[in-house]
């Protein structure tokens, strides 16, 4: 007959097999079976004695959850967050092509950082751009942090490699002044405007594309950044920018004012609505059609910048901004970022501007009548 002991938290007792089961309430009210049985009673007590200190520590989760597989749960994950549509497709993407294939087919807690570490290898090793690795990693451990922090299913993340989450990015190339012009001029004549703002605000393709009448003040040289345009899969969105910081006015310099001036006579229609930067028959801008119909590639070659992407513009501008003597505060606002991470970037590239301070230094000097040695 099976023999029963009270303790003070959980209970064992001995089975007719003469092995011994432990049992106990956890913290959600709900009854549990030891997951195997003990040769032991001391086995099986100390078996309770972990789940008690674990429950202390506030550190245990229902062990049935951690059985939930990963294809369920990311899918859930991206299907239940708050994400802007373009950034939806992109987790869809990655999880169907590098994460579900690998690892769908695993419970939650089964994945281990040696999981991960393979997992990415096979990434690597099979021919996925390390960029394309980076980016289904950190979607993983966001998809994981979540099971850990508010789900509270796994006790600790195992995307937690260091190094994983980041890769080498080449300096990207900026313009000059004169190239900036020479490819404005290069440009089918509509576009010419949209090379030059570009470069001289530091907005995105997507603000730039959504910019309308209203958002333009010529007289005060300035213009709002309330929206952009995402290219999805099948349809062009209007959305709030990439983040709340996003939202902002930009003052513009003096030819980035002339070039919209001529350009809102030119090409873009009446109405407050009116979007500034179209394609030939008024419609929103495509990045793709848009590379098409100026053959990008073959026109930024002619002028000297071969390998330059439309978004090294922004680049350009942003640099071009920090040498002015941006500080990185102005710069964050200028590049509608929330946090300095980018906007330190553009810092280093500021030895032009440090050649003009020495220069401008020099001039004082000399003024004051303090000979150089």
């Amino acid at each position: 007959m099976a023999a029963n002991r009270r303790r003070r938290f959980g209970n064992v007792r001995k089975l007719p097999s003469a092995r011994w089961q432990a049992r106990y309430l956890g913290p959600d009210g709900v009854m549990r079976t030891a997951p195997q049985t003990f040769a032991t009673e001391r086995q099986a007590e100390k078996w309770l004695t972990v789940i008690e200190s674990e429950i202390l520590r506030g550190e245990w989760v229902p062990p049935e959850a951690g059985e939930i597989l990963l294809s369920d749960y990311g899918d859930r994950w991206i299907r239940e967050r708050r994400l802007a549509p373009r950034t939806r497709q992109l987790y869809e993407y990655l999880f169907a092509l590098h994460i579900g294939p690998h690892l769908g087919h695993l419970a939650l807690a089964a994945i281990k950082p040696a999981t991960i570490r393979t997992w990415r290898g096979k990434l690597l090793n099979g021919g996925t751009p390390e960029p394309q690795a980076v980016k289904a990693y950190c979607l993983l451990r966001a998809i994981l942090n979540t099971a850990v922090r508010e789900d509270e299913i796994l006790r600790q993340n195992p995307c937690r490699i260091k190094g994983y989450d980041r890769y080498h990015t080449p300096e990207r190339p900026t313009a000059t002044i004169a190239q900036v012009y020479g490819l404005a001029d290069a440009m089918p004549a509509r576009f010419a405007a949209l090379i030059i703002v570009a470069a001289l605000s530091g907005l995105r393709w997507g603000e730039l594309a959504a910019l309308r009448r209203c958002d333009v003040d010529l007289d005060a040289a300035t213009v709002r950044v309330p929206r952009k345009l995402a290219a999805l899969k099948d349809r062009l969105e209007f959305g709030p920018p990439k983040s709340a910081a996003g939202v902002r006015v930009v003052a513009l310099p003096a030819a980035a004012v002339e070039a919209l001036h001529e350009h809102l006579a030119d090409y873009v229609e009446d109405g407050p609505e009116a979007l500034i930067f179209t394609g030939a028959k008024g419609a929103p801008l495509r990045s793709g059609n848009f590379g098409r119909a100026v053959k990008w590639t073959k026109t930024v070659a002619s002028v000297g910048l071969a390998g330059f992407h439309f978004h090294d513009l922004r680049h350009t501008g942003n640099t071009l901004a920090a040498a002015s003597g941006a500080s990185t505060r102005e710069l964050m606002h200028r590049m509608g970022h929330g946090t300095m991470r980018a906007a330190l970037i553009y810092q280093h590239a500021t030895s032009e501007r440090d050649r003009e301070i020495a220069r401008a230094m020099d001039r004082r000097i000399t003024g004051e009548g303090r000979r150089r040695p």
